[in-house]
């Protein structure tokens, strides 16, 4: 005999529910278990979002974020394609909480309205962040990496046609006036094209990885994990802020106008970055030779208390005459054979004032032991011995003297070569934020809309790196696209 069951509406609902909860899709589910906004928007941004206006809100804030950040972890390029997506996705529109899809305008009004907001909450993610980079590598997480580099506006200038048609004319020029090498067209482009874009003069002419481009100009500081600490955009209200800062006319080198621009920003950079992050000591900076300069060695070594800077030099270092020569990373060599340098031992000082000493010892000394005193002392084995010491020849420098030439490291060692390769980790998350999230794609010249983008582009890579913290799996911290599949 069968046996029949009277279905109330509470098990229809149950059954619609857990088989809704099955299946939706795991990365979606993982989003929801791991990220609890509550605990990363900051309240000053709810109060500001749901502030009285006459009319309630459409839309809630965390629906718009939610979309946002899905945005650039799928790498959906434009905001008109996103829309898309939420459109034929229940999914997504469940994930994020809309009724309703909003418009275009809606999101580019979002993050031009709340663009200091969105600012915060980036800097309480750094905060929130920084224990857990120092809990998978500490040393990596204490070091400060610095660049900058630029978001092509959609402008007139940037088309190929413009800059290919000065540097035509010019190259003409150089062939009729019968001028020689010195003369270079490129350069003379450079100079030739107006500093900014015509429709927004905030748009500035820039050279970056080899070509020309009107931009708008941003810094960025990672740690030697590759994790964003720091963003900063080069606007009027940049520069208002940081007035030390002179903008000068551009020269005629477009290598030289991009290092004197770095150079200028850096210090400003960090001082903001220190002091919006108390808790955070990094030890160690690298950056390019553009700020290969006397006045930064100084700053980041002694004012602003970093232990050791990576910077290649840009201009050979002129040294004062010794017995021991120095060679081109300033290590001095055996007066008898210049091509040898001098061993580096670890002494950090030999004076009683306790001042920073670097203490060098022949190339051809090696460390003897002796089985009866059950010790090991210095020994040259050098044919042509430079002094009467047993030990051979010793050779001291002061740091302090010459920060250019000795940043609490010695250069051409192999710390200083394994240490440097780091740096790589700024370029590969600058990338990661220009195509990734789909920075460089946004057909825009709308300056708040662009510093919106990038700082959603640097939540959504200090989001990644809370949710992989939780799953425990950290070979994902910047990019989660490997679970999406």
């Amino acid at each position: 005999m069968i046996t029949y069951k009277q279905l109330s509406l509470a098990d229809i609902f149950s059954d619609c529910k857990e088989k809704f909860q099955n299946n939706k899709p795991q990365f979606l589910s993982l989003l929801e278990n791991t990220i609890n906004l509550d605990d990363l928007v900051p309240i000053s941004f709810i109060n500001h979002f749901y502030a009285p206006t006459g009319r309630p809100r459409k839309y809630k804030l965390y629906s718009m974020l939610r979309a946002l950040i899905l945005q650039r972890i799928f790498s959906i390029p434009k905001d008109s394609l996103l829309i898309i997506f939420l459109k034929y996705s229940q999914e997504l529109r469940d994930f994020c909480g809309f009724l309703k899809v909003p418009d275009a305008s809606k999101f580019t009004r979002f993050k031009q309205d709340f663009i200091l907001d969105l600012q915060l909450m980036f800097d309480n993610l750094v905060d929130i962040t920084e224990p857990i980079c120092q809990q998978i590598n500490k040393k990596l997480a204490s070091m400060t990496i610095f660049d900058t580099s630029g978001i092509e506006a959609f402008v007139t200038e940037n088309n190929p046609k413009y800059a290919n048609r000065i540097i035509k004319q010019l190259k003409t020029f150089k062939k009729l006036n019968g001028l020689g090498d010195s003369y270079d067209p490129y350069k003379a482009a450079y100079g030739a094209m107006p500093s900014h874009a015509n429709a927004n003069p905030a748009v500035q002419q820039m050279y970056i990885n080899g070509h020309f481009c009107y931009a708008f100009k941003f810094g960025l500081v990672t740690n030697g994990l590759g994790i964003v600490r720091n963003i900063s955009f080069y606007n009027k209200n940049f520069l208002k802020a940081h007035p030390d800062i002179v903008v000068e006319k551009k020269s005629n080198s477009p290598d030289e106008d991009k290092s004197l621009a770095d150079a200028k920003a850096l210090i400003p950079v960090l001082k903001d970055f220190l002091k919006k992050h108390p808790m955070i000591n990094p030890k160690i900076f690298l950056g390019d030779a553009a700020f290969d300069s006397i006045e930064i060695y100084s700053c980041l070594l002694q004012k602003l208390k970093f232990e050791k800077a990576y910077i290649p030099l840009k201009t050979k270092i002129v040294s004062e005459e010794s017995d021991c020569p120095l060679n081109e990373d300033a290590v001095p060599c055996c007066p008898h054979d210049h091509s040898l340098p001098m061993k580096r031992e670890s002494s950090k000082s030999h004076l009683r004032s306790g001042i920073p000493t670097m203490k060098f010892v022949c190339p051809k000394m090696k460390w003897v032991y002796n089985k009866e005193t059950k010790k090991s002392k210095r020994k040259t084995f050098c044919e042509d011995p430079c002094t009467k010491s047993s030990c051979g020849r010793m050779f001291y420098i002061y740091p302090e003297k010459n920060l250019r030439a000795y940043p609490g490291t010695v250069r051409g060692s192999q710390e200083w070569n394994c240490t440097y390769k780091i740096r790589s980790a700024i370029e590969k998350s600058i990338e990661n934020f220009k195509h990734s999230c789909c920075i460089a794609e946004r057909r825009t010249q709308n300056e708040k809309t662009l510093h919106a983008d990038l700082l959603l582009a640097g939540i959504t890579q200090l989001i990644t790196a809370v949710i992989a913290n939780k799953i425990h799996r950290h070979e994902y911290i910047k990019s989660l696209k490997p679970l999406i599949a």
